[in-house]
């Protein structure tokens, strides 16, 4: 049996609107089947549309951020910008040359794209926290951010080691192996992709650790697991690092080490991922 909605009911605080509530009484008295109330604004939006619709706004937010950098960066500051990462290379004695019409302006825009990254990066955290942080829990919360916090630290680390220790290291290396041979002239637009993609590189091999600790913690592998394919795993860090590096043995060595000193970073981290996992399993079976 239909309940007639109480005036009272408004007086309580309920959402009920007079008007409302006055015509449902009209209509039962009448002996009508009442129509169904209005839903209010916003009740009707699927869950997952409106997720969506979040997630697009933060995305167009951090492009703007983007687009906005990078346009200052082309109109005031792009050639400081190639001056800066040419100079290591510069300082060495060695020129620079384009071999298209275009290859220097290329050469400046990717130099511009990639620092207006850089810079937007508080604006694309900042963006991706706000979405995902009405999903957690307090202690939750904690956790991301530490975990954030890591992988750019990590992520730093292994820019700053793979620019200011192996790639220059490359540097003087090649100038030596060259010098009185030939006069190096670099096309400056493949100098740019291979620098970046060089410090890149290292900035992904310092997150080992990291992934060590997802993939535990997601019960994928087992910290005895990774200490099993150690073996594996040096191979294949002189491979990778044959394939990203200089074909000389020095920067092969530079890279190859801390990646194998990372691995043995991440069997601890998972050892103790997996403790903190049997502690939490034992105290919820107690």
């Amino acid at each position: 049996m239909l309940k007639t909605p109480q005036r009272n009911d408004c007086e309580n605080g309920d959402s009920y609107d007079l008007k409302a509530v006055a015509a449902l009484e009209r209509q039962l008295a009448a002996g009508k089947t009442p129509d169904a109330p209005p839903q209010e604004e916003g009740l009707a939006v699927n869950p997952i549309t409106s997720h969506f619709a979040e997630l697009r706004k933060r995305m167009i937010y951090c492009v703007i951020a983007i687009a906005v950098l990078f346009f200052l960066i082309v109109s005031f500051g792009a050639e400081t910008l190639v001056q800066l990462v040419t100079a290591p290379v510069k300082n060495k004695g060695i020129g620079f040359v384009y071999l298209g019409l275009a290859e220097a302006l290329t050469a400046e825009l990717c130099v511009s794209l990639i620092a207006a990254v850089i810079f937007a990066t508080p604006v694309i955290f900042y963006h991706v926290w706000s979405f995902i942080k009405p999903a957690l829990y307090e202690n939750e919360k904690r956790y991301l951010l530490l975990f954030m916090a890591s992988c750019i630290l990590l992520f730093v680390l292994g820019v700053a080691f793979g620019y200011g220790v192996v790639f220059m290291s490359a540097i003087t290396f090649f100038v030596m192996t060259g010098e009185g041979i030939a006069t190096p002239m670099l096309s400056i637009s493949q100098y740019i992709g291979f620098l970046f993609t060089f410090v890149l590189s290292f900035g992904i091999v310092f997150e080992i650790p990291i992934f060590n600790f997802v993939l535990c913690r997601l019960g994928v592998v087992t910290p005895e697991q990774l200490i099993s394919i150690r073996k594996y795993v040096v191979l294949a860090a002189f491979v990778i690092a044959a394939f990203l590096t200089p074909p000389d043995v020095l920067s092969q060595t530079l890279m190859a080490l801390p990646m194998l000193a990372l691995y043995e970073i991440g069997i601890m981290v998972a050892k103790w991922t997996a403790c903190m996992r049997n502690q939490a399993a034992g105290a919820l079976e107690k």
